[in-house]
């Protein structure tokens, strides 16, 4: 890690990434799950998939600041809210994050809220919501986290009494995992790929949820991994334009941006607070009254944590707006400039810097929350930003090094979205 000086502030500059810093993957094992997937029969009313919310065309994202989930139809900025009584109940709470090196070694937590850790606790390798009724077997904590939208009513499960999976979910999270199970083992064309590829599969009946998982977190580290961008040539010895290398120092330096964003990803695998505006229907707990979002907090129940969210990695952040965990700023300059004076950008945003598709029946709850004068005073109070003064030059150059961690390859993955998938149905 090379140490340089600006003035009287030392920094150090990030490590480089390479093939064996990521968690190692098969080749068979990937494409399975690159078709599991973009396949719909994984959600309870199989019409939803993973790359629905975290498509190709879209940098492993979905283009929204907000999500639509289960119910909803469409793909991106075009996905509206459904219709009839399929349309959505609310909106997704959070950013759908890119997929981008989750696979590194060093990764140890995710979701915005750090709820996915690993973790010995319940005996099966990770402290996670489903607690011991997680299964026993998951190769790494991608593969964990791939089970999790499955299960969440409103990202891909659907409502209790509308399948049997969200129906089996309802008394118990580990209830639904033999039936995803089946649904994909009855496919010939599933059971016959892993079959081939898990040493342990002898036939379609050992195919269990442990194997979709694993399957799952294959594809998904293998194909979101991208470390050749301008600003990973310049680790090796090639200048970044002048532009970008002013933003490396600002961003080293007097930005004190790298105080959370450090390490091989750009993330200290920490949580902030950081004040963005609040708008959503909020994660709310069970005993929360309103629309709110208390970020680490709803994981940990420690007060010192409250409206904290993980620091994101930043290789190809260009690609994967809306930023923040609830996409509040549309622009790499928006979000730059919040965490430069967050109190003034706060007050700043309006309800139209949002990218919420609209959906007339649910408006109502989209922007209550800052209705509420104390529940903003709470968030305000808890910013652990200290302001810096840039100049508007200066921070077009920050985003010109952002930009500068855009892969020269990001766009162009291993695998890629299959045109179809074995249960025959859509492909979005």
């Amino acid at each position: 890690m090379a140490l340089c000086l600006m003035g009287s502030v030392a920094w150090a500059e990030t490590p480089p990434v390479g093939p064996d810093d990521f968690i190692k993957t098969d080749a068979d094992k990937a494409k399975i799950g690159q078709l599991l997937f973009y396949d719909k029969v994984l959600s309870g009313n199989q019409n939803i998939s993973c790359g629905t919310c975290h498509h190709h065309d879209l940098a492993g994202g979905d283009g929204l600041s907000l999500g639509i989930g289960e119910g909803g139809s469409g793909l991106g900025t075009k996905r509206t809210g459904g219709v009839g009584d399929d349309k959505i109940k609310k909106r997704i709470p959070r950013n759908a994050p890119a997929l981008w090196n989750i696979g590194h070694k060093e990764i140890n937590v995710l979701f915005h809220d750090g709820r996915l850790e690993i973790d010995d606790i319940y005996g099966n390798g990770f402290n996670s919501p489903a607690e011991e009724w997680l299964p026993e077997g998951l190769d790494n904590i991608v593969a964990a986290q791939a089970l999790f939208p499955l299960t969440a009513q409103f990202e891909m499960a659907g409502n209790p009494r509308e399948n049997q999976i969200a129906g089996a979910i309802h008394d118990r999270i580990d209830a639904a995992w033999p039936i995803v199970a089946k649904r994909v083992r009855v496919i010939p064309e599933y059971a016959d790929m892993f079959v081939a590829a898990f040493d342990d599969v002898d036939t379609d009946l050992d195919i269990n949820i442990t194997h979709i998982g694993n399957a799952l977190s294959h594809f998904i580290i293998s194909e979101w991994q991208s470390f050749d961008s301008p600003y990973d040539a310049y680790l090796a010895g090639t200048p970044l334009p002048e532009d970008a290398d002013r933003g490396r120092a600002l961003f080293f330096g007097k930005g004190k941006c790298s105080d959370c964003h450090n390490g091989p990803l750009l993330s200290d695998q920490g949580f902030h607070a950081i004040g963005l505006p609040a708008f959503g229907p909020g994660r709310t707990r069970r005993f929360d009254s309103i629309a709110r979002d208390v970020g680490r907090m709803g994981k940990s129940d420690r007060l010192e944590d409250a409206y904290k969210f993980r620091t994101p990695a930043l290789r190809n952040v260009a690609l994967t707006g809306p930023y923040g965990h609830n996409g509040a700023y549309a622009t790499l300059e928006g979000i730059v400039r919040h965490h430069l004076q967050p109190l003034q950008a706060r007050a700043a945003w309006t309800p139209e810097d949002a990218n919420l598709p609209q959906a007339d029946w649910i408006a109502a709850v989209d922007f209550i929350v800052q209705q509420d004068t104390r529940e903003m005073a709470r968030q305000e109070a808890a910013i652990g930003i200290t302001p810096v003064k840039m100049t508007d030059g200066e921070v077009a150059d920050i985003v010109a090094f952002l930009n500068a961690l855009t892969g020269t390859t990001a766009e162009t993955r291993p695998l890629g979205r299959p045109d179809a998938v074995p249960s025959g149905l859509t492909v979005d």
